[in-house]
């Protein structure tokens, strides 16, 4: 019974027309599309992915603590405040 079966199939598939060049051209060019889609995606995500990291750094050499000396009591609070905004927009 399956192997009558697996013949027919196999018949129908000898039966069916090949495709066309056009047919085959087209889903080519579709292919390329996608691709180029796809690309173009992960590009732009490892363009963002960069710039955050490049942000992180430099948000943390900012954040890096200044020398004591010679910095007022209105610099180190401002640099102080710094600190801890950095720290609570990473707990985020």
């Amino acid at each position: 019974m399956a192997a009558k079966a697996k013949q027919d199939a196999l018949k129908k598939l000898k039966a069916k027309k090949p495709l066309s060049p056009e047919v085959l051209a087209e889903r080519k060019a579709a292919e390329l599309a996608r691709e180029q889609k796809q690309a173009a995606a992960s590009a732009e995500k490892r363009a963002a992915f960069e710039q955050q990291k490049a942000d992180r750094k430099a948000a943390k050499e900012k954040a890096k603590p200044k020398l004591a000396l010679g910095l007022t009591e209105t610099e180190k609070k401002a640099a102080r405040d710094e600190r801890y905004a950095a720290r609570k927009k990473r707990r985020k």
